[in-house]
């Protein structure tokens, strides 16, 4: 799936550039970083970005050493990697990464040559949330022409705990010494998703009404889950500028569908968001697609940010 557009990606060829010079720039120190990370006793995993390492660190707990590619505050679709991180990759003990979402992270690990990789995509069952933006569909819409299989698994508490599961067993025959710990804080982790689950099915059982409009098409699968519909503005792009046709739309399907309030995200501009909510008569808020945590996040994990979106849901939709 094409997350975001091509212009603003690194091409395949200069990642293909970047994976053989960051190779070797670190061949000398490859070998002191192994035997570091045996000293150590902790397994070296590299994660993409925010979603997958909370699991890593999570689950891993005090086993495993975690880095991330994409830092705090970085707009992770058009993330652009540096040698020395390319050529962690191959030394990493644990690679964990999302496959549709990061086109330069999914070329780098291709290329990579890693042994211990886990894509998260292939742990639930992803699906097409497609185009359309109609009252009964969840707007998620791709750049270009192209349809594909929606990446925000993360989004859905229960997915994420199937993803979770298979991060556990994949950790497992990473470092099969710790194995049992893995396995125990993987139910852990299971047990808080599942409790998360709960909140979010009976904070949205009753609402005045079931539509939320945002600009970040991110949460079709959160909307599915829990009964309600995601109207996009401007598809995955979070500052794409809607055309006056989709803000006559978004006009007409608040008024029908008694939408109040505007979302946006706290990784990009509010410009979008303030623009459709003043044409249209309607409030702002923030809706988190945990794609990074920064200091403007309402929480400091995965959990607390996901109760915070509950909470602006809740107040959007008119929860009794």
């Amino acid at each position: 799936m094409t997350v975001m557009n091509v212009s603003r990606l690194i091409p395949t060829a200069a990642v293909a550039g970047a994976v053989v010079l960051g190779l070797t720039a670190l061949t000398a120190c490859s070998s002191t970083d192994a035997a570091d990370r045996k000293n150590g006793d902790k397994l070296d995993v590299v994660a993409s970005f925010y979603p997958m390492q909370f699991l890593a660190e999570q689950i891993g707990g005090k086993h495993v050493s975690v880095t991330t590619l994409t830092k705090p505050g970085q707009e992770p679709h058009d993330l652009e990697l540096s040698p020395r991180q390319i050529g962690g990759l191959t030394d990493a003990g644990f690679v964990l990464y999302l496959k549709g979402i990061q086109p330069a992270v999914d070329d780098a690990i291709a290329q990579s040559g890693a042994k211990n990789v886990t894509d998260a995509a292939k742990l639930t069952t992803l699906e097409d949330h497609g185009t359309e933006t109609g009252a009964d569909e969840h707007g998620h819409e791709h750049h270009g022409d192209e349809a594909g299989a929606d990446p925000h698994i993360w989004l859905d508490p229960v997915k994420y705990a199937e993803v979770a599961k298979g991060v556990g067993a994949s950790m497992e025959k990473a470092d099969p010494d710790h194995a049992a710990d893995y396995r125990k804080n993987t139910d852990a982790l299971v047990t808080k998703l599942d409790g998360l689950n709960t909140a979010y099915v009976n904070g949205l059982k009753n609402t005045s009404t079931k539509t939320f409009i945002t600009t970040h098409s991110a949460f079709g699968y959160l909307a599915e889950r829990y009964g309600l519909t995601q109207e996009g503005i401007a598809g995955v792009d979070p500052e794409a500028e809607p055309s006056p046709a989709r803000i006559s739309e978004i006009h007409t399907i608040a008024e029908r569908e008694k939408a109040t309030t505007v979302f946006f995200e706290t990784l990009a501009s509010d410009r979008t968001a303030k623009t459709v909510a003043k044409d249209t008569g309607l409030k702002t808020d923030v809706l988190d697609p945990l794609e990074g945590i920064t200091p403007k996040s309402k929480g400091g994990d995965y959990i607390e940010v996901m109760r915070s979106n509950l909470a602006a849901l809740q107040k959007a939709l008119g929860a009794k």
